[in-house]
């Protein structure tokens, strides 16, 4: 799980590794992305993590887990502009699928 965040012209400030993956799931903590993004006051935020699988469907935990992010973001004046699930074979955007 990568963390990228941005300032007001969407620039990057930081590229994050905020979790590792374990055998069959990456975690994140929505309130560890904020803290950590509190320290380096950008703008906005975008996520990013792999399906080594290649299926690169979101779970319902990630797509709960995202909003959550999404909800803190914006209570911090912070934008959450993607989540983006990457895979061998392709990737999905919460964005673009309207999941946030």
């Amino acid at each position: 799980m990568r963390v990228f965040e941005l300032d007001r012209k969407n620039h990057l400030i930081a590229d994050e590794q905020h979790s590792r993956r374990t055998v069959d799931h990456a975690l994140f903590y929505p309130h560890e992305v904020i803290n950590r993004a509190l320290e380096m006051s950008p703008s906005a935020l975008v996520v990013v993590h792999n399906h080594p699988s290649g299926d690169p469907t979101p779970s319902t935990g990630y797509i709960a887990l995202t909003r959550q992010l999404g909800d803190a973001s914006k209570m911090m004046g912070l934008a959450l502009h993607d989540h983006i699930i990457i895979t061998p074979n392709g990737e999905v955007s919460f964005r673009t699928e309207g999941l946030i």
